[in-house]
């Protein structure tokens, strides 16, 4: 080949390469819609929350790697966290007398894997021994009877590894089942190496919550670290959040630096073309999703928004985004829970588990509950766990 024809075919290929980068929906950094995946159920996961003594059951699972990376660390040790909580014993399949609910719990696990033999369950105790709640409302606006939802947290390395937890302070509305209301939203901060029962948290309240005609809503849902240091493959730095507003499930995304995350006035908010200090000019940027959810970035360059669709139904739905903030495209089925096929039994909250996750993988949870609680777990006590699937990526 001459050097003109040589020169020739280096500029057409140059050309296709620029088309498919520049325009091409077929380039995945392109592509909202299109996501080639296989799905499977994830026993090993599963039998690791299914417990007959002590804790066994909860909702509200996050998993926290306490290095503050999601890489998976082989040495790294996970901190689970849990809203409402069970503590009891199971004998015969049958729950015995003496049984409790908590408002949260922890676990530990060493490692990524599900190793029954090491994961370590915890609830506070009262001074008679019996169970209690970690983590109980103390801040100023407070009032007897409180009580938090725990939401997303991580570990924040540019804050002397602090663990940083969203709480929502929830209020009973009446002794009616499902009446409740949130009451406002408050960081729980734990120092590097706390431990339960939490002697040294403190508890930070926040202004990232809505209120208003588009409908209650906070901040919490979700985070993702987007920093070097936590193992993000296209850091800028930024630790993103994620909320949930109005019935329609709506989602908000702030980001803010890690050095600022106790700074509420360095919090930027996506209105939808750029990054606002005003709150309330916060853009809906997807519909339908659940109070608990999760962002990762996949290895072809996208975000996986994951997530329970509608609240309580009964798909697993990931929205493929070109950013941490969106937007986000049409939602892509993963899994349809099996479990509310029976009548009264509901499911909700999917999201990844970014360092339990091994390569090429998104490991997913949902919650398991029911509409009439106290009479169902009864009938079948280690009903009120959390599920989990596993999404391979092709």
């Amino acid at each position: 080949m001459n050097l003109q024809k040589r020169t020739a075919a280096i500029l057409t290929l140059a050309l296709v390469l620029w088309q498919s980068l520049a325009g091409g929906q077929s380039h995945p950094l392109k592509d909202t819609v299109n996501f080639h995946f296989s799905v499977e159920t994830a026993p090993e996961w599963d039998a690791l929350f299914n417990r007959t003594s002590g804790w066994f059951g909860a909702d509200g699972i996050f998993s926290i790697p306490l290095s503050g990376t999601d890489r998976g660390e082989k040495r790294d040790s996970v901190l689970f966290i849990f809203s409402d909580t069970m503590i009891g014993e199971i004998a015969g399949g049958k729950l015995q007398p003496g049984w409790s609910m908590v408002n949260n719990s922890v676990a530990y696990l060493p490692g990524s894997k599900p190793d029954e033999k090491r994961i370590r369950f915890f609830w506070k105790q009262d001074e008679n021994g019996k169970p209690a709640t970690f983590f109980v409302p103390s801040t100023p606006s407070a009032e007897k009877g409180d009580y938090y939802w725990l939401g997303d947290g991580f570990v924040n390395q540019e804050m002397d590894n602090a663990t940083y937890i969203f709480a929502y302070r929830m209020r009973n509305l009446s002794d009616e089942a499902w009446s409740f209301s949130e009451m406002g939203n408050v960081l729980i901060k734990l120092p590097a190496g706390s431990r339960p029962p939490f002697k040294d948290q403190q508890q930070i309240e926040t202004p990232l919550s809505f209120s208003g005609p588009e409908g209650k809503g906070s901040f919490g849902a979700g985070i993702f670290v987007n920093t070097e240091s936590a193992g993000a493959p296209r850091p800028d730095g930024y630790v993103y959040v994620y909320g949930i507003r109005g019935k329609a499930k709506n989602l908000v995304v702030a980001r803010v630096l890690p050095e600022n995350f106790e700074d509420f006035s360095r919090w930027k908010y996506w209105d939808g073309k750029g990054w606002n200090a005003d709150m309330q000019k916060s853009a809906m940027v997807a519909h339908r999703l659940s109070n608990e959810l999760s962002v990762s970035a996949l290895p072809d360059g996208r975000y996986a928004l994951v997530f329970q669709q509608d609240g309580i139904g009964r798909v697993v739905g990931l929205r493929l985004g070109l950013r941490p903030e969106g937007p986000f495209g049409p939602v892509i089925k993963l899994w349809e829970c099996t479990e509310s096929q029976q009548k009264n039994i509901i499911v909700y909250n999917a999201k990844v588990h970014p360092a339990l996750s091994k390569p090429g993988e998104l490991l997913i949870s949902y919650n398991v509950n029911a509409f009439d609680f106290m009479n169902e777990i009864k009938k079948q006590p280690n009903l009120y766990r959390p599920r989990f699937i596993r999404v391979k990526l092709k």
